[in-house]
């Protein structure tokens, strides 16, 4: 194997090639779901490339290491790569010298990850391999231009945004930050739900959803539903106050609008209706209805 990788002669974009096509014929299902994500490999000597003291998520601080990117497709059938970019941070890409000592040629200039990532999902969208959405962390969907990439080519996604970032992306004028945005919303609007299964019981949170919409909306960008996801914790934090979730996780939604809405989807605010004529008719009925004490009942594990 190491001779493979160091000496023979072989096509590593063929072979990806190839493996991207198997992972869609054997894993690919209705529902699937593409990752964008770092991750660090732990070096001791200086001279592989992209190595240095950086951030790595394998190791959660900063250490010496190289960082790749990479593009991973999961589905009920299972999970697996199907490409990957190394970073080299900007200080390889000014040193040259270093460069060719470690065979980085001079034409591959410097690349931000979301730079990377943006490669690797048009690669992916051109070999017709299309899951329900994409997601990914701030570090990416921070990036205006990888969220237009993805509405141009119609791919729905779930991209999670630093707290600080402005509404104005999709072209509305006049909004707070996605921080403020989340917490203006009223308590009505947030809702207890499980984030799955967890090694000590359901990961429960609240959840909101603000839709963010256009002035100027056309036919075409009324297709789509934008907004803001927002999660937080039950418990409180050792400050004492409940961490909200948007810091990481606050999310810009973009999916094609379906003909119904399914209620997990749709706004907060709905459904007021239909619940004051079941309370209307609890009461004709003399029935009562209690809430729960307790958050998390009623959640599946």
């Amino acid at each position: 194997m190491q001779r493979l990788i160091a000496s023979a002669t072989w096509d590593a974009d063929a072979v990806r090639d190839d493996l991207r096509a198997y992972v869609l014929e054997h894993l690919g299902a209705p529902g699937g779901v593409r990752i964008v994500d770092a991750t660090g490999f732990l070096k001791k000597g200086d001279r592989s490339a992209g190595v240095q003291r950086q951030y790595s998520g394998t190791a959660g601080r900063i250490e010496n290491c190289q960082v790749g990117v990479f593009l991973a497709d999961a589905s009920r059938k299972g999970h697996a790569f199907v490409d990957r970019a190394l970073y080299r941070p900007r200080e390889w890409g000014d040193d040259r010298a270093r460069c060719r000592a470690v065979g980085v040629p001079d034409a591959v200039p410097f690349r931000t990850k979301p730079v990377l990532a943006r490669g690797m999902l048009e690669r992916a969208l051109d070999a017709g391999v299309r899951p329900a959405w994409v997601t990914a962390d701030e570090v990416y969907g921070s990036d205006h231009r990888l969220r237009v990439l993805l509405e141009a080519r119609d791919q729905p996604y779930v991209l999670a945004v630093r707290r600080t970032e402005a509404l104005v992306h999709l072209g509305v004028r006049g909004t707070p930050r996605a921080a403020a945005r989340a917490d203006a919303l009223p308590r009505r609007a947030w809702r207890v739900l499980s984030a799955g299964a967890g090694t000590k019981g359901p990961r429960a949170f609240r959840w909101a959803w603000a839709e963010v919409r256009r002035p100027d909306e056309d036919a075409a960008s009324r297709a789509w539903r934008h907004a803001l996801l927002a999660r937080e914790s039950l418990a409180p934090a050792a400050a004492g106050a409940r961490e909200r979730a948007y810091s990481a996780r606050t999310t810009w939604c973009s999916r094609r609008r379906p003909r119904r809405l399914p209620r997990s989807c749709g706004s907060p605010g709905r459904g007021g209706a239909s619940r004051r004529r079941s309370r209307r008719r609890s009461r004709r009925s003399g029935s009562t209805r209690t809430r729960s004490a307790n958050p998390t009942a009623g959640l599946a594990p």
